[in-house]
């Protein structure tokens, strides 16, 4: 178990859950006071209300889109993937785009992304004149056939 600080920085925030035993991720919700809306096409940041404090630099939280909005809505992450890195302490806000094809409004307090915590391996890099060959090589995109 991983013990995360958090702060409340706003009396709209919810406290973040894991939806079902089974979850990965915690949703976070909109600290908005009224509901927005998302034009198609428009990118939009949300605050969540909450500041946290990840344990230590071997812990990172990554910010994912909800399924459920995703699919249905066209609803994502503006950057795909949040980074809260372990040294951050200000207010987490979500930046979303809609993809989808008509206008979606948010609702105070609606479930708006997921929050998922993991290891961090820091990589020191090594300059080398030729790296190992693989069967695969440098091919990239669709190199493997599928």
């Amino acid at each position: 178990m991983c013990k995360v600080q958090i702060k409340y920085v706003s009396e709209l925030a919810k406290k973040p859950f894991y939806a079902t035993d089974g979850a990965a991720g915690m949703d976070l919700s909109a600290a908005i006071a009224e509901p927005v809306t998302i034009k198609k096409g428009e990118l939009l940041r949300v605050p969540t209300g909450i500041a946290i404090a990840l344990p230590n630099a071997e812990t990172v939280a990554y910010l994912y889109a909800r399924s459920g909005l995703a699919t249905k809505h066209g609803i994502c992450l503006s950057n795909s993937v949040g980074v809260i890195d372990s040294d951050y302490r200000g207010e987490i806000s979500v930046g979303l785009i809609n993809l989808g094809p008509e206008d979606y409004t948010i609702a105070p307090g609606e479930r708006i992304a997921q929050m998922v915590f993991a290891p961090v391996i820091r990589a020191e890099l090594c300059e080398v004149e030729s790296l190992e060959e693989t069967q695969r090589g440098a091919g990239g995109f669709g190199s493997t056939g599928r």
